[in-house]
């Protein structure tokens, strides 16, 4: 439990790490529950990630991934965190098609289909609406500005606590993203932040003191394990020692 914090020292390093430990948390879900639940994030920094994770010969049948968020497009656009995780990870393994639950994008509200979403979570993980369900495993990134999943700064999405889904805004832009309390009753939160641009928004998130609805990944508190993963340009400034 707790909270760990590795500066690795590229992005290399940071992929293996992410690896190692996403492998683990697979395999011990597998083992103490019988199956383990992932939720992806987009973006360029896991790409990497997903295309190694396609190289490992684990039980996939037993693997059920969900997505964090996603951008309100069709799967085969190429925005999508869905189609990219499809490419570079899911179609290349044996993995059951029902063992696959993106967050559809096909209604002509989001907020439908953030409620139908939140209704096929509440069907799979067997929950009663304001239940809010345990991932095993919860992959981020962060962005420059610090949001994180689709919870964009001083944003509506932010102050929604009694809902696992709900709609997220990029520029005026409709996204699908988990809540924060949703995020935080995972087991395992992994951020895997990478480059030198996001060393501003980092010194915010670590600082003693600094406002959450301006720095959003400072909400992402879980009840289980937190691990940041940062390259060496991404957490170069963060002092030595911090998290654990």
């Amino acid at each position: 439990m707790g909270q760990h914090i590795e500066v690795l020292p590229d992005r290399a390093a940071l992929i293996d790490r992410s690896l190692f430990l996403v492998v683990e948390q697979l395999q011990n879900a597998i083992t103490e529950r019988g199956q383990c639940t992932i939720a992806l994030s987009g973006g360029s920094t896991p790409k990497p990630l997903y295309e190694a994770l396609a190289q490992q010969d684990l039980p996939w049948a037993q693997v059920h991934v969900f997505w964090g968020d996603e951008r309100y497009v069709p799967p085969d656009h190429p925005d999508s965190n869905e189609g990219m995780a499809r490419a570079a990870w899911l179609d290349r393994i044996a993995i059951p098609a029902a063992n696959i639950h993106p967050m559809r994008t096909d209604a002509a509200d989001p907020q439908a289909a953030a409620d139908r979403h939140e209704q096929e979570l509440q069907q799979f993980f067997q929950i009663q609406p304001g239940i809010f369900p345990c991932f095993d495993v919860v992959l981020l990134g962060m962005g420059d500005d610090g949001h994180t999943a689709s919870l964009f700064p001083h944003t509506p999405a932010l102050t929604v606590t009694d809902r696992l889904v709900t709609v997220g805004n990029k520029d005026g832009q409709p996204r699908l993203t988990f809540t924060a309390p949703l995020i935080n009753q995972a087991r395992c939160v992994l951020f895997m932040v990478a480059g030198a641009s996001k060393q501003p928004a980092l010194a915010e998130i670590f600082a003693p003191e600094a406002d959450a609805a301006t720095y959003p990944a400072r909400l992402i508190q879980p009840q289980g394990e937190l691990w940041w993963l940062l390259d060496q340009a991404a957490g170069k400034n963060l002092a030595n020692g911090i998290g654990d």
